[in-house]
């Protein structure tokens, strides 16, 4: 099972320039995760702060007792093999084959033999649908082909935690579903917990059981991804809807007086639509994430604004409803 990552009050600036600040979240061990924000929000800055590439001014980030702020050094190099990091661009070696790519981990921080280290890669590239490219160089095979492998690589070392750095970037909206699809089937077979950093709204809308947000240098918000989704203020509306109208600029922040002449001329928006969460592929073992989320959230509902609330117990009642799936068979190696 994932490790439970609790952030509190990080804030990171390079130089005089803020990027955010007092940023406080707990990542529920096993679930899976997504933070959102317009481009220049600071959203790959936050994932090198949490395994500690980056150093925040201030604030903790606690994994299993240690601080990947504040502690030894040491402690925190043994911590960070507890992380898979899936880059915006794979970040493959363009000279080695994908196989060398996603065995480099194994050869660089173990000591296993070479055959077990091809058992463990050539189940890696199997898992991410590879097989049959592993001879192939980087400059050989498409942008997607490319995030996998990095996704594979990411995987070796058993972490678990993931972190994905806008995994669908480059991607066209087929191969942004495909991958969104084996994030889900990941966590399935892993339980890892995840966080994905993106911008993308299909993503956004059916990967995630927790959503966050940043702007204007704050965490705008985080928590089950129906506070989100069903949220009424002003940034959030106008990311989740694509609108120009809204604290967002092209270039920077609007002023209060853009701001005011907007909501004047503003017409009524329809309600969103809350798609449901993409499910594990036939065949593979249901998340394990689903009942502790179920349990976690619902303890906190009462906490919950009102259109969060509604659209959970909504799921929840449909989710009841719907056939139960048949259990697998004792030993049946789900």
């Amino acid at each position: 099972m994932g490790i439970e990552v609790v952030v509190e009050g990080l804030t990171k600036s390079f130089g005089e320039q803020n990027i955010w600040r007092d940023v406080t979240l707990t990542l529920p061990a096993g679930e899976v995760s997504v933070m959102l924000g317009p481009s220049g929000t600071g959203k790959t800055v936050f994932l090198k702060s949490l395994i500690g590439l980056l150093k925040p001014e201030k604030g903790r980030v606690l994994i299993n007792g240690v601080d990947m702020v504040n502690s030894p050094e040491r402690d925190i190099y043994e911590t960070r093999k507890l992380f898979g990091l899936m880059f915006q661009d794979g970040a493959l070696f363009g000279s080695m084959s994908l196989f060398d790519n996603i065995a480099f981990p194994l050869r660089e921080h173990t000591r296993k033999k070479e055959s077990e280290i091809r058992r463990i890669v050539m189940e890696r590239i199997e898992v991410v649908g590879l097989l049959g490219a592993e001879g192939k160089l980087p400059g050989e095979i498409s942008g997607g082909m490319r995030k996998r492998a990095g996704l594979a690589r990411a995987l070796v070392l058993d972490p678990q935690i993931i972190l994905c750095d806008e995994p669908d970037s480059g991607l066209d909206p087929v191969r942004t579903a495909y991958l969104s699809q084996l994030l889900i089937d990941l966590n399935a077979q892993i339980d890892a917990t995840m966080l994905i950093v993106t911008h993308n709204l299909d993503i956004a809308a059916t990967v995630p059981d927790n959503m966050g947000m940043l702007f204007r240098r704050e965490l705008v918000t985080f928590g089950p991804r129906e506070v989100l989704l069903t949220s009424d203020e002003p940034v959030v509306a106008q990311f989740l809807g694509g609108r120009r109208e809204g604290p967002i600029g092209m270039s920077e922040e609007k002023d209060a007086a853009t701001l005011a002449a907007e909501a004047a001329a503003a017409t009524a928006v329809a309600p969103r639509v809350i798609v449901p969460q993409l499910e594990p592929s036939p065949g593979l073992p249901p998340r394990r994430a689903v009942a502790r989320r179920r349990q976690r959230v619902m303890s906190m509902i009462d906490e919950l604004p009102a259109g969060a609330r509604s659209a959970i117990r909504a799921t929840y009642a449909a989710s009841a409803q719907a056939p139960a799936l048949p259990t697998p068979a004792a030993g049946s190696g789900a």
